[in-house]
């Protein structure tokens, strides 16, 4: 009797739940994906992240809409965990890039500086961009991680919750409350932001730059950081560029969707605001405030630059929607005329700019590289 009741009746429950509730054709895991699960149980990486996000308003605020039981419909035996060390990963697929991935099993403090986590350098060849098939499997199996319930969509939360047989508090828990994925770090294309208040302590900017930021922009902001070499696109040298306080804002609160920089949302505003002021101020004065606004460098910006960048340098161009990494917004972000002219001449590494160089003239190279710095506005002109 104890034995029904307790291993084969719950059992049964269970498997009529995600029956009723999963959606009729949920996404399978490929070969190399259930290598990649496999490795994951070897490896003991369930010993320290979960992938259950439970029915409490903590998890959901931290971590999005409490796990339904069909979204481990394929997880045989399951992974869910039972401790926190590391964060939950029920959605992980869509939190961080592939890249970021690579570079924290190869060494976890190259990308987050506190991380206990340890390292995982057998799944590579000597480096984080140089990996062997079992992190590709890997990598595949996390990216995976809350995507079924993602592509369900809304037809599937609505079948799931009309088969639910839950209490009301469930309910609110698995559909009603937050987003999927509540995850602060996770990047988004565009949204509200919070304009940054001037900051107070330089000191204290300067600890939070290095805790936060540094493992990829380095030490001086140079893109030199000891996780800068397995990311695609590298990260940006904050050096080279002049930013917006506008455009720090946005890119701390919202990240850098489609490349490794994730979202800040999880520090205050103040801590924001300290942030900011360390990355703008890391720009190097010295070259002309403005650039060459040419005839000509006009006219090659119109022929070839305007449809992703926008006529008006917005980055809002026609086919700015079609590229996983938005085309930068030259009102808010300028870069040094050598960054400009080696974007221009050798694309940039990672992303959708292409290289120019057999396309122009070293005079129309140079003449569009001024004229795209002259679109920026400083503080107080900005949108």
């Amino acid at each position: 009797m104890s034995v029904l009741m307790l291993g084969v009746w719950p059992g049964q429950v269970l498997q009529e739940q995600i029956r009723s509730t999963a959606p009729s054709h949920p996404l399978a895991l490929t070969a190399s994906e259930e290598r990649g699960r496999a490795i994951y149980g070897q490896d003991g990486c369930a010993y320290c992240h979960t992938q259950q996000i439970r029915y409490l308003d903590r998890d959901v605020r931290r971590f999005g809409k409490s796990t339904l039981a069909w979204e481990t419909i394929f997880d045989y035996p399951q992974l869910w965990g039972t401790r926190r060390i590391g964060p939950d990963l029920s959605r992980e697929g869509a939190t961080r890039s592939a890249d970021w991935e690579y570079e924290h099993l190869f060494s976890p403090r190259g990308v987050a500086a506190d991380s206990v986590m340890p390292a995982f350098p057998w799944l590579f060849n000597g480096s984080p961009d140089k990996p062997r098939q079992e992190a590709r499997d890997l990598v595949g199996y996390l990216e995976t991680l809350g995507r079924d319930r993602e592509l369900a969509g809304p037809e599937g939360e609505a079948h799931a919750r009309a088969a639910c047989q839950c209490s009301d508090e469930e309910r609110r828990l698995a559909f009603d409350t937050g987003s999927l994925n509540g995850s602060p770090a996770m990047p988004r294309r565009g949204g509200d932001y919070p304009h940054l208040a001037p900051p107070l302590d330089e000191k204290r900017g300067l600890r939070l730059y290095a805790r936060n930021c540094a493992s990829c922009h380095g030490a001086h902001g140079e893109g030199d950081g000891p996780g800068a070499k397995g990311l695609h696109p590298k990260p940006e040298n904050l050096v080279k560029h002049e930013y917006t306080l506008e455009h720090v804002s946005e890119a701390l609160w919202n990240g850098v969707d489609g490349t490794s920089m994730p979202a800040w949302r999880d520090l205050a505003p103040q801590d924001l605001a300290e942030l900011a002021a360390i990355v703008t101020n890391f720009h190097r004065a010295g070259e002309a405030p403005a650039g060459t606004r040419s005839a000509l460098g006009a006219q090659v910006y119109k022929d070839h630059c305007a449809q992703c960048h926008g006529d008006g340098g917005d980055g809002e161009g026609p086919a700015s929607d079609r590229f996983p990494i938005a085309a930068s917004n030259f009102l808010t972000a300028r870069p040094s005329l050598d960054l400009a002219l080696q974007a221009v001449r050798d694309g940039v590494e990672g992303t959708s700019m292409a290289p120019w160089l057999s396309h122009l003239s070293d005079e129309e190279i140079n003449a569009v590289a001024g004229y795209v710095r002259g679109f920026f506005e400083p503080e107080g002109r900005s949108r």
